[in-house]
């Protein structure tokens, strides 16, 4: 941390600012972009590892700029649903990715979500499949979590929970698809959320540690 934090001061403009502002705008445009195309955009910049092995390396970088969720193939209350949900989860990690800067500093939470995208980019290349922004939006989501513990999020628009419990409950779904993989003969599989997500522990862990010796005593 301590290296990070050198070379961050030693190169303040280094930094994109608003960088989640651009992320969220990038999603909007290829989500609206799929409803008149049939998800052809998203086919066209998803991390897909054989297109990638075969000469179309933009795809290594273009996944971030991919919604988590799709905006074609469905009609009336499906549609609706999909956009409704794309809106509400955007302005979330809008919101906590913008909180994050103000914590960390232009520079540092750019080095972060970067090193996000890196560590993703390992996953599929390591394990021959397929990523998304799952894993990036996870490490802010913990990130956020660890420093606003206490702050009350609505789980599905409705229901009001602290953001500790939801990222505890994220941790147990994490724990479970570790332990799946490594009962089911895929130890290679079983790590790769965690170094998915190495980001937020090399960023944040002295955080995760006070918080929970903050709790201990």
């Amino acid at each position: 941390m301590k290296a990070i934090d050198r070379f961050c001061y030693k190169h303040p403009r280094l930094g994109i600012p608003d960088l989640m502002k651009y992320i969220v705008l990038a999603n909007a445009a290829v989500f609206l972009l799929d409803l008149f195309s049939n998800n052809f955009f998203t086919y066209l910049l998803m991390f897909h590892y054989e297109s990638i092995m075969h000469g179309q390396i933009w795809r290594l970088f273009t996944f971030i700029l991919v919604p988590s969720v799709g905006g074609a193939g469905s009609v009336g209350f499906g549609l609706m649903t999909n956009v409704l949900f794309f809106a509400l989860t955007s302005f979330f990690y809008y919101s906590i990715g913008t909180t994050l800067e103000r914590y960390m500093g232009t520079t540092k939470f750019t080095l972060f979500y970067a090193l996000g995208v890196v560590l993703n980019m390992v996953y599929g290349m390591v394990t021959y499949s397929g990523v998304n922004m799952y894993y990036i939006h996870m490490s802010m989501f913990f990130s956020f979590a660890v420093l606003y513990p206490d702050t009350r999020v609505l789980l599905y628009g409705i229901i009001p929970l602290k953001i500790k419990w939801l990222a505890w409950l994220d941790a147990a779904f994490f724990a479970y698809d570790a332990f799946f993989y490594l009962t089911h003969g895929a130890p290679l599989y079983a790590l790769m959320p965690l170094v998915a997500i190495l980001n937020f522990f090399l960023f944040f862990g002295g955080e995760l540690m006070g918080a929970a010796k903050y709790k201990k005593d």
